[in-house]
């Protein structure tokens, strides 16, 4: 199936394109070769190629195709994931985020996991906040982030006293932790 899936220039941007756009986002094939600046046959192809391994789902009106993502595609979720990362270099993120100042946690969240609502961003430390907002709003999601900093003594009163929404944030599993210094008290 992965060799299937990334076997030619087309697809790989027909996935970023479908996978990046929104689970309820449609497309028609015109729209698609603009969008994508490739020749209309071999967009063709690749739409049949990713309808027929499932990804792709079809509805028709108005006398035109209109394609969408598969969300019950048996990958979906990791390949979306993966081109999310791919598209914003979170590896680089951290490094980035660490110029501005003080940094003793940076979590990833949210829109990063693939789980809709709730903070995208914790952020524990001391930054220029108005140059991390600035950055998180140059990304490219497709949405406003949502971020919540706190200086390192507010965090660690908030671990002290059970706080349920820091606590939630921690014990999500699938959370991105870049920069982390402080493992020894989070254990």
């Amino acid at each position: 199936m992965l060799k299937m899936l990334f076997s030619s220039n087309t697809r790989v941007k027909l996935l970023k394109l479908f996978l990046l756009s929104g689970d309820d986002k449609e497309f028609f094939i015109r729209e698609i070769t603009r969008l994508l600046d490739e020749q209309i046959n071999s967009v063709r192809r690749e739409l049949d190629n990713l309808k027929k391994m499932g990804l792709l789902k079809i509805r028709n009106k108005n006398r035109k195709k209109y394609y969408r993502v598969n969300v019950e595609f048996l990958i979906y979720e990791e390949l979306k994931s993966m081109f999310q990362k791919s598209a914003l270099h979170i590896d680089e993120m951290g490094k980035k985020v660490s110029r501005m100042g003080k940094v003793d946690l940076l979590m990833l969240s949210g829109f990063f996991i693939g789980k809709e609502g709730g903070v995208d961003v914790l952020l524990v430390g001391d930054i220029d906040k108005d140059k991390f907002k600035d950055y998180l709003d140059g990304l490219d999601t497709g949405k406003e982030l949502t971020y919540f900093i706190l200086d390192r003594d507010d965090f660690l009163y908030r671990i002290e006293c059970k706080d349920k929404f820091i606590g939630d944030i921690l014990k999500e599993e699938k959370n991105l932790t870049l920069i982390n210094k402080l493992d020894k008290i989070l254990g």
